[in-house]
């Protein structure tokens, strides 16, 4: 069985703008704090979706964030038991690491970014080691 898509990020230079129309959009409501790091969002930034309270409660955990310096993108996080040696297998696909693991020590989790041979930025979230 393949690995899930466990989270999802809207990422802007003007988060709480994005907020207030991602929750009048959808209905979405937010836990506003810090990312697992800042190059994924400004300090005090990141708008925290929880997939249990959307829908039926069956959807997936994302985040809103971004601020000052984020370039404006949606991306999707795929669970691993191992950032490090994921970005490694994405690397030696053609793939090319942008970030991580972040952070390598303290967090409740680790992140990475990686492009795909055509370019399309993805992420995938595991335990820090």
């Amino acid at each position: 069985m393949g690995q899930p898509v466990v989270h999802f990020e809207i990422i802007g230079t003007d988060p709480a703008a994005l907020r207030s129309y991602y929750g009048d959009l959808f209905g979405w409501t937010f836990g506003v704090g810090d990312a697992a790091t800042d190059a994924v969002s400004a300090p005090g930034e990141y708008g925290f979706v929880d997939g249990g309270t959307t829908g039926d409660g069956t959807g997936i955990n994302g985040g809103v964030a971004g601020g000052t310096g984020h370039r404006p993108r949606v991306l999707f996080y795929v669970g691993v038991p191992d950032v490090e040696a994921a970005l490694q297998r994405a690397e030696s696909l053609g793939g090319e690491r942008i970030l991580g693991p972040a952070p390598t020590s303290g967090g409740a989790i680790a992140v990475g970014h990686f492009t795909d041979p055509e370019g399309n930025l993805i992420g995938v979230a595991g335990p820090p080691r």
